[in-house]
């Protein structure tokens, strides 16, 4: 199997049996094309007069300001009709939104320039979603997909003043509910309404080509938005534009490129000639090739070659592997006297390859090789950052992708079941090294794909998207879904809509095989410029087996979903490569705080199991099922809240710490999920406003390129010692064993060499070997890494359950000073401080480290940063360990546990 494309760099893909093909295309795709620039316009919306909605909620018929991009409840909450989305328990009183028609209106100028040119196009980059669009009074469009790129040429259909754009929205359950209902056998959905403004019965998310997560997810609230959600543009041209511009690598490697530029120009009604010109800029903006030519052009588009090639080209790398080189393509027509005769885009060179080796025991390896060399894959997976996609600023994904850099992630998979994200945020990966597993937007349930209309809007939205974002060296695979395969062989979708109607669905299975394993496939070879394309997540690409340790892509739940499995199960599943796992956590009080008072903060309270999304709002009887089994009863909300992070922390510590262990048998570890929707419970390790929760602080150790992976289970620790690095590491390896107390029970140190990109084993120590008779409860295990006096990665392991531990309230010494532009906090204990978690309340203030046990006598020093005065942060610090939530207060009674009412 070969996937042949165009990328700026060499790709190729190495599949099972030990095919080794060597695809070395590279296309850059458009940065930007024809003169354009965002409508200035002023816009409006109502509700669409007449409709239902009115009844409730009169006057809102009457037009109100707008704002582009943007959506229907960001409008009204400007507007003051609504409140805040996010605060209170909110969400169910807000459904009747989704269930309005809506209407946008733009009124605008054109100038005296762009009126005189030949031809002129309104482009609609997102509409959202059943959209019946006019211009001046006549009609323009329609679209039903919120995900693709709408073009509409409007030549000779423009005035000089007083244009006027209407879009009307319709209710997408509205609209889609008839033809649903109509089903004798339904496809399986994902999350039922729990508001009665969708049958439960009868989801429409999955025949809608909008957001999936819009009707509600088990992280994130149900808003049924519509509106213009991305920018409309006004382009005009007159005898030709350029419409492409790609860069075809024949050969490449670190002496040489061999590169083809391929330009597309669309050619007015006359045939002509023109001269065109690319030149391309190395890193530093320096200018290391031009080729230029004339051509003939004829009506309508037309490709033009140019040969081109680069000595000592500077290859793009994922971080921690090199450097992040990007070179800019330059492309003039006709000396790019106007804005649609030039195109530029930057790009990276590099090659990409999914390995997957069969390997003597019947399974297949999974591992993405970067310009030669095998990446374990360390990240997590992304979800969108806000209901309300036109909030996303690119200060805030910088800001969340950069905390991925900071734990040392060097991949994310974009989930599919959110939108194909802005360019921005790709433009940030490419610069920061990230690499990007992509989605198609498909996030779970069946899709209607026997419906030859909903494939062909499919298809069309796919190569809207790829060609759009192909050029970020940072994307290295598309995924055809989501969980759909998996949930139909092993959920039980499948079975179940075979017992009831057979023909039906043989139909289904057919129609999910012909758009996942040929239509996107297709796109993406025809479109993708040689990334590699993988049918579903998790798969084997259609495989007769979906989720397989031996072979392909892992989602493992059976830690946390069913059945509820404790954290230690983590060390008994080894996947080729893991793609999703996840433990909750809520984040910290301050973010809490933005949503509900203190009074409104008890774990079944409405307003918290409003911002509870799992088992429907029932999730945090989960979290204390898992707090409870390692760390005992919380005593109030606030330690609630504190447990869940340290539990989500060390739980998925495990696992991560294990994967990389395990290489190169697994080579991957994306646990679930970097990012939030919303202010509310959920896997993330970065909460909504960007607060590490202490996962994340967790994750810069358990990631590092050095680690120590000390694993206790049934009684045996396994030490590995885990090397990213390109080349082998001299250290040594120590191992004390403690009490509490600080007292060395046994020592023992050793020379250790760390092969490079590899996990090398070097130890397997039982409970009885380490602890020679002292007591479980109140000793622990240090494994470090030293070289020379300094400790470069460490990690503790302990032989009892954290509820069972002599732990008290450590007499913890902080001192806090100013040091330069920023503060140390220099914190000590004369015993163990576990899970030290530090805290400036209210107070804006960031530190470098958190979320760390303290070893008896131990000093550690944290950077703080935080425009607040000394004296101010002294006063706001709190520290809170495991030994204060623990053992520091009574035992509460059961009423207490049962309603963990906020006592601080």
């Amino acid at each position: 199997m070969r996937y042949v494309g165009h990328k700026f760099g060499s790709i190729h893909i190495r599949l099972a049996r030990l095919w080794r093909v060597a695809c070395l295309c590279v296309l850059l795709s458009l940065a930007n094309t024809a003169m354009a620039a965002p409508l200035q316009a002023q816009w409006s919306f109502r509700l669409l007069p007449g409709d239902a909605q009115l009844q409730a909620h009169p006057g809102l018929d009457a037009w109100r300001p707008a704002q582009v991009p943007g959506s229907v409840h960001t409008d009204l909450l400007a507007a003051g009709v609504i409140g805040d989305p996010y605060v209170g328990a909110a969400e169910a009183g807000l459904q009747w939104i989704g269930l309005g028609d809506w209407e946008y209106r733009a009124r605008f100028d054109v100038d005296a320039r762009t009126l005189r040119r030949r031809h002129a196009e309104l482009r609609f980059d997102g509409l959202d979603t059943f959209a019946e669009v006019s211009l001046n009074g006549a009609p323009l469009l329609s679209g039903n997909n919120a995900h693709r790129t709408w073009r509409a040429r409007v030549d000779g259909r423009l005035r000089a003043t007083d244009n006027e754009l209407r879009i009307v929205f319709r209710s997408p359950i509205r609209t889609l509910l008839p033809q649903v209902q109509a089903m004798p056998h339904r496809i399986a959905g994902n999350y039922p309404s729990p508001h009665g403004d969708e049958p439960k019965d009868a989801m429409v998310g999955n025949f809608a080509r909008k957001p999936a997560y819009h009707f509600g997810w088990d992280w994130g609230p149900r808003y049924v938005t519509a509106g213009v959600w991305r920018q409309v543009q006004l382009q005009a041209w007159d005898d030709n534009r350029i419409t492409d511009l790609a860069v075809r690598t024949n050969a490449l490697d670190a002496a040489h490129a061999d590169l083809t530029v391929l330009l597309q120009v669309e050619q007015g009604e006359q045939s002509g000639k023109a001269s065109i010109v690319v030149d391309v800029l190395d890193p530093d903006g320096k200018r290391v090739a031009r080729v230029q030519r004339d051509a003939a052009l004829q009506p309508g588009n037309n490709d033009v070659q140019l040969p081109l090639s680069l000595d000592n080209p500077r290859r793009w790398w994922p971080v921690g592997y090199g450097a992040q080189d990007r070179y800019t393509v330059q492309a003039r027509v006709d000396g790019g006297r106007d804005a649609e005769h030039q195109a530029s885009l930057r790009t990276g060179l590099r090659s990409v390859e999914l390995l997957r080796e069969d390997d003597d025991k019947g399974g297949q390896g999974f591992a993405f090789v970067i310009n030669g060399v095998q990446v374990f894959a360390k990240g997590a997976n992304v979800i969108p950052f806000d209901a309300f996609p036109a909030r996303v600023t690119r200060e805030r994904l910088r800001r969340d992708l950069q905390a991925a850099r900071d734990a040392n992630m060097n991949m994310l998979r974009n989930w599919g079941g959110g939108y194909y994200e802005d360019d921005a945020f790709f433009d940030i990966a490419d610069e920061l090294g990230l690499l990007v597993w992509q989605d198609f937007m498909f996030g779970g349930g069946m899709q209607p794909g026997y419906d030859p209309a909903f494939r062909t809007n499919v298809v069309a939205e796919a190569r809207d998207n790829v060609r759009r974002l192909r050029h970020h060296p940072s994307i290295v695979l598309w995924c055809g879904n989501n969980e759909e395969e998996t949930a139909w062989k092993d959920w039980g979708h499948g079975k179940d809509l075979t017992a009831a109607d057979p023909a039906f669905a043989a139909k289904v299975w057919q129609g999910y095989v012909d758009l996942f394993g040929k239509d996107l496939r297709t796109v993406v070879a025809e479109e993708g410029l040689g990334v590699p394309y993988w049918s579903s997540s998790p798969s084997n690409d259609l495989d007769a087996k979906a989720n397989d340790s031996t072979r392909g892509d892992k989602h493992y739940w059976q830690v946390w979903g069913n059945p509820a499995l404790p954290a230690t199960a983590y060390l008994r599943e080894t996947p080729r490569f893991m793609s999703e796992y996840g433990l909750q956590a809520w984040p910290q009080q301050s973010t809490i705080d933005a949503f509900a008072t203190r009074q409104e903060q008890q774990v079944d309270g409405p307003v918290i199991q409003a911002h509870q999304k799992f088992m429907a709002g029932k999730g945090n009887e989960r979290l204390l099922h898992y707090i409870e089994m390692e760390y005992g009863k919380p005593r109030s909300f606030a330690d609630f809240v504190y447990l869940s992070q340290v539990m989500q922390a060390e739980g998925i510590e495990l696992a991560a710490l294990h994967h990389r262990a395990s290489r190169p048998y697994t080579m991957g570890s994306l646990y679930w999920q970097l990012n939030d929707v919303w202010p509310g419970a959920s896997w993330s390790s970065v909460d909504y406003y960007g607060n590490w929760k202490a996962l994340h602080f967790h994750a810069r150790r358990f990631f590092a390129d050095v680690a120590v992976a000390a694993l206790r289970d049934e009684g045996t620790t396994r030490v590995s010692l885990l090397n990213d690095g390109r080349a082998p590491l001299q250290a040594q390896l120590r191992y004390r064993v403690m009490d509490f107390d600080g007292r060395v029970l046994q020592q023992h140190q050793q020379p250790v060499t760390l092969a490079a990109q590899a996990a090398t084993e070097v130890a397997r120590l039982t409970d009885a070997a380490l602890l020679e008779g002292a007591d479980p409860r109140s000793s622990l295990a240090v494994f470090e890494l030293l070289q020379g006096e300094k400790v470069i990665a460490s990690r503790i392991v302990y032989f009892a359950a954290a509820k069972e531990q002599a732990l008290a309230a450590p007499p913890l010494h902080a001192e806090l000073r100013a040091d330069g532009e920023h503060y140390v906090l220099r914190l000590r204990s004369p015993v163990l401080a576990r899970a030290l978690w530090i805290d400036f309340g209210t107070t804006d203030a960031r530190v470098e480290d958190n979320a760390f046990d303290l070893l008896p006598g131990q000093s550690h020093d944290v950077v703080v940063r935080s425009r607040a005065d000394l004296s101010t942060l002294r006063a706001a610090l709190r520290l809170q360990t495991l030994g204060d939530a623990l053992h520091s207060n009574p035992a509460p009674s059961q009423d207490d546990v049962s309603i963990l009412r906020n006592q601080r």
